[in-house]
C-alpha cells in the first residue's frame, strides 16, 4: 500500500513542473481553438494544373448546355399555328391553348398580338415575352395601308348587299373583280383564285373560310357582291362505298386520311353520321361543314 501511494507523492520541484506542463497544454489548445489548422494545398505540376483547368471547363460547359436545354430558344413563328406542345413550351396554360384552338376551329385567324391576347387571354407579362417572335404574313402587315387606300372608293359599294340575281359568279370572278372589295389586294385576290382552282371551283361560299388571311369582315363583303351560281360542279360521293382513290381526291383529304377513313369504315361496318369522323385521328373536324359538300351517307 505504501508502494502504491509513493507514485502520487511529488516534491515541490516536481509539482511546479507538472503545473507548467498543464499551462503549456492549455495554451496550445487555446491556439488551436481560435486559429484552426488549415492544411496548405498541395503544389501541382504545370501539367496537373492544365488538366484541372480543362476538367473544370468541361463541367462549366455541361452546366451551360443543361441550362439552355431547360430554357428553350424561341424562334419566329405564326401564332395561328401553335400546337399543344409548343404552347406548353412557350408557357401557355391548357385553357389558353384550348381557347386558341377553338377560335381557329371556326376558320378565323389571328392577325395581331392584340388579337392573340383577346382570344387566348394570356397575361401581359407572357405576351410581352413571346410577342416579339410573332411572324405574320406580308398581307397582314400591308393590309391596313392597302385597305385605307381602297376604302374611300369602295366603301359604299361593299356595304350594299346585292340580290342573288345581281351578284357576280364567284367561280368566274377575276382578280380585278375581287380587288373591288375593300380589304382585298393583289396577293389576297390571287390566293382566292389559286384556292378556287385547287378545289376545282367553289361549291358554296362557306369555302371562303378555308382561305388563309381572309378575315370575317372581308368574307362578308365578298358574299354581299358574289355568289356561287352553279352548285352542280361536283357529284357527291357516298362515304360508305367510295374507293380509297376517290376519297383521296376530296380537297380536304390526303391519301393517308382517306386510308384512315376507309379503315374506320371497315372496322365499324360503315359510317352512320358525319360526326363519327371526328373520332378518326387527324380528321379536320372544324371543316366538317365544307366536307359535307363532297360526301353523302
Amino acid at each position: 500500500m505504501k508502494s502504491f501511494k509513493s507514485h502520487f507523492v511529488f516534491n515541490p520541484s516536481q509539482r511546479n513542473g507538472i503545473f507548467l506542463l498543464l499551462i503549456i497544454i492549455f495554451i496550445l489548445l487555446g491556439i488551436l481553438w481560435f486559429f484552426p489548422f488549415q492544411p496548405s494545398e498541395p503544389l501541382l505540376s504545370p501539367q496537373q494544373e492544365e488538366e484541372t483547368r480543362h476538367f473544370q471547363l468541361k463541367i462549366d460547359s455541361m452546366k451551360l448546355a443543361n441550362k439552355k436545354e431547360n430554357q428553350p430558344e424561341i424562334y419566329p413563328f405564326n401564332p395561328n399555328f401553335i400546337t399543344d406542345y409548343k404552347g406548353y413550351r412557350l408557357g401557355m396554360s391548357t385553357e389558353e391553348i384550348d381557347r386558341l384552338h377553338a377560335f381557329r376551329a371556326q376558320g378565323k385567324w389571328i392577325n395581331s398580338k392584340a388579337d392573340f391576347q383577346k382570344v387566348t387571354k394570356v397575361s401581359d407579362s407572357l405576351l410581352k415575352k413571346i410577342s416579339p417572335y410573332f411572324k405574320f404574313p406580308e398581307w397582314v402587315t400591308n393590309r391596313s395601308v392597302e385597305g385605307n387606300r381602297r376604302y374611300s372608293s369602295s366603301k359604299d359599294k361593299d356595304e350594299k348587299i346585292l340580290p342573288f340575281h345581281l351578284k357576280k359568279d364567284l367561280n368566274a370572278a377575276s382578280a380585278e373583280d375581287l380587288k373591288e372589295i375593300n380589304g382585298i389586294g393583289d396577293k389576297l385576290s390571287q390566293r382566292i383564285i389559286r384556292y378556287r382552282t385547287k378545289i376545282g371551283g367553289f361549291i358554296s361560299d362557306i369555302q371562303l373560310k378555308d382561305i388563309y388571311g381572309l378575315d370575317y369582315e372581308v368574307e362578308q363583303r365578298i358574299k354581299n357582291q358574289f355568289a356561287v351560281k352553279d352548285t352542280a360542279l361536283v357529284k357527291k360521293l357516298n362515304i360508305n362505298t367510295a374507293s380509297l382513290a376517290e376519297l383521296s381526291e376530296i380537297p380536304y383529304f390526303d391519301y393517308e386520311l382517306a386510308r384512315k377513313i376507309r379503315d374506320y369504315r371497315i372496322v365499324h361496318e360503315g359510317i352512320e353520321n358525319f360526326e363519327e369522323l371526328a373520332k378518326i385521328e387527324g380528321f379536320p373536324a372544324f371543316q366538317i361543314e365544307r366536307i359535307k359538300l363532297y360526301l353523302t351517307l
